[in-house]
């Protein structure tokens, strides 16, 4: 039982980590995709908004989502880890503007999923008060922790 605690938390500062490295990863990439798609300094502006209108647009739904008992906590942040990382390969690939704003959108759209299903699960994953503290502070790390070894594998 610890064991299979120990991997949800692993899979829960994944998501946590995703989320939360995401806007630091793109503002990197950024002017590499404008000069490959040739857009516009404005339309810039435009490549983070859609994310960030979208995730904070969906993020009560999402909540709510995974808060729902036809689909659990669990299948909840599974569908979003995946829908976050397909929509990141789109982005990736993408040939045009059009694509792009697509797939950052669609992007926020399953953070929007992720982040309150995370931490929901963070929530109810801790059997007494007495334990909640060791879960938190673990993920209190990981966004720290995360980005500098993503700096060091090479992602910046």
């Amino acid at each position: 039982m610890a064991a299979r605690r120990w991997l949800a938390l692993a899979f829960i500062a994944l998501a946590q980590l995703m989320v939360a490295l995401d806007a630091t990863v793109v503002n990197i990439a950024l002017p590499t995709a404008q000069a490959a798609l040739r857009f516009s300094d404005g339309d810039r502006q435009w490549v983070i908004s859609a994310y960030t209108l979208a995730f904070g647009g969906l993020l009560l739904l999402g909540g709510r989502i995974a808060d729902s008992t036809r689909l659990g906590r669990g299948r909840a942040l599974l569908l979003g880890l995946v829908g976050f990382a397909l929509a990141s390969a789109l982005s990736g690939a993408a040939s045009s503007l059009g694509m792009l704003l697509g797939a950052r959108a669609l992007q926020g759209a399953f953070a929007a999923l992720l982040a309150p299903t995370a931490l929901s699960l963070l929530a109810v994953m801790s059997p007494s008060r007495t334990s909640a503290p060791a879960p938190s502070a673990s993920m209190g790390r990981s966004p720290p922790a995360g980005a500098p070894s993503a700096c060091c594998s090479g992602a910046c």
